[in-house]
């Protein structure tokens, strides 16, 4: 089964187990708010969405290292298609180990905007 994911979504670089992340390693990967961004739109979308899909305020480089943090972090899947790494939240199984805290860094994020246009 996983030789059939992996092949019909390409390569797969590895993960760790969402059972297997600590809290510090988690807050650590959220305090960034470039990738707070990151898991906000991939929320938002709902899909898996290209590292090139979601607009950032920071250099390709940069941009590789906050999907790394996130993906050690275990709050994103990467895998490849072609040459497009693309990104997954992993909303269900982060929400198995952290419930609802996803929910929660986004319903703030989206409060925090709001109060940002009011001023």
């Amino acid at each position: 089964m996983a030789a059939a994911r992996q092949s019909e979504r390409g390569r797969v670089p590895p993960h760790p187990d969402v059972r297997a992340i600590s809290t510090q390693q988690v807050l650590e990967a959220l305090v960034d708010p470039v990738r707070r961004h990151i898991v906000a739109e991939l929320y938002a979308a709902r899909e898996d969405l290209s590292c090139g899909t979601i607009e950032l305020p920071v250099s390709k480089s940069t941009a590789t290292h906050h999907f790394h943090v996130l993906r050690e972090a275990g709050l994103i899947r990467q895998y490849y298609v072609g040459t497009s790494r693309m990104n997954a939240l992993r909303g269900e199984e982060f929400d198995e180990v952290f419930p609802g805290l996803l929910r929660a860094l986004v319903t703030g994020r989206a409060r925090e905007s709001d109060a940002a246009r009011d001023t």
